[in-house]
C-alpha cells in the first residue's frame, strides 16, 4: 500500500526532523509505542521525547519494508538502522496503522532490538 508507505516515510521525517505538528497528525491518540529497551510511550509522552530532545532521532534507515492491508488495518514490517543521540543501533519493527475517519494513523509500534 503507497499511502501507507508514503505515511512511514512522513512519520519517519517528523521524528528526525522533530516536526511535532506532523506527528500529532499521525499518531493515534490511543498510541501504544513499545522501544527496544521495552520503554512504553503514549503519543503525548512520545512526542514531548521528541519535542524536548530527550529522544534526539538524527537518522532512522528502514529496509525489508513489508505492507499487509487487512481492511481497516494495515500491518508494517521491516528493518531499521537508528541513530538517537549518540546511540546506533539496528532494530525489527511491526507498525500497525488504522484508518478511522477516513485517515490512516499510527496506532501500535513494537520493535525489537537486532543484536551487535
Amino acid at each position: 500500500m503507497d499511502e501507507i508507505i508514503a505515511l512511514e516515510k512522513r512519520r519517519i521525517n517528523a521524528m528526525t526532523s522533530g516536526d511535532t505538528q506532523a506527528l500529532e497528525e499521525i499518531l493515534a491518540d490511543d498510541l501504544i509505542y513499545t522501544h527496544t529497551t521495552a520503554r512504553l510511550d503514549t503519543k503525548a509522552s512520545f512526542i514531548d521525547a521528541v519535542k524536548t530532545g530527550r529522544s534526539n532521532y538524527k537518522s532512522v534507515d528502514t529496509s525489508d519494508v513489508e505492507v499487509k492491508a487487512l481492511g481497516d488495518t494495515a500491518v508494517v514490517t521491516g528493518h531499521a538502522a537508528f541513530h538517537v543521540g549518540d546511540n546506533k543501533f539496528q532494530a525489527r519493527f511491526i507498525d500497525v496503522y488504522a484508518k478511522r475517519n477516513s485517515t490512516w494513523q499510527m496506532v501500535a509500534w513494537q520493535s525489537t532490538r537486532v543484536p551487535d
